[in-house]
């Protein structure tokens, strides 16, 4: 797989899985992501999001993405919470699904996780074994 076939993957699947951690137990859930073009992920929150304290606790998040195609990929990264106006208005004007949570980027229940990406693994069903990549 290239780079450029994973960032397709991403954008494709829409929802993927973002599995934080809660003491030692890991805590999944669909989420649905934005990769910027700075290859970051973004993600709105609810401000009562347990994730939200998972990732204060812990940063190192993972989200794993599956296309139609069965081909998959797992990002690793580190998370934060911030208040970016920019991101927040990148992510509203990206995916119109967030008008039913939100009534706007200045909503105070509208929370903005950033991922910085630190490694990918990715697979096709044709594959032998997981590649690695970076971003």
């Amino acid at each position: 797989m290239t780079k450029e076939e994973i960032i397709d993957l991403i954008r494709d699947a829409g929802f993927g899985m973002l599995a934080t951690t809660e003491g030692a137990q890991p805590r999944i859930r669909p989420m649905m992501p934005y990769l910027t073009d700075e290859g970051q992920l973004i993600v709105a929150l609810l401000g009562r999001s347990r994730s939200i304290v998972q990732v204060k606790k812990n940063p190192q998040i993972e989200f794993c993405f599956v296309d139609r195609k069965m081909w998959y990929c797992r990002v690793i990264g580190k998370a934060k919470i911030t208040n970016d106006r920019d991101k927040k208005e990148t992510l509203w004007n990206a995916i119109p699904m967030l008008k039913q949570y939100f009534g706007g980027i200045n909503d105070p229940n509208f929370y903005l996780m950033e991922i910085d990406i630190i490694e990918v693994e990715a697979m096709t069903p044709h594959g032998k074994e997981p590649e690695k990549f970076t971003f």
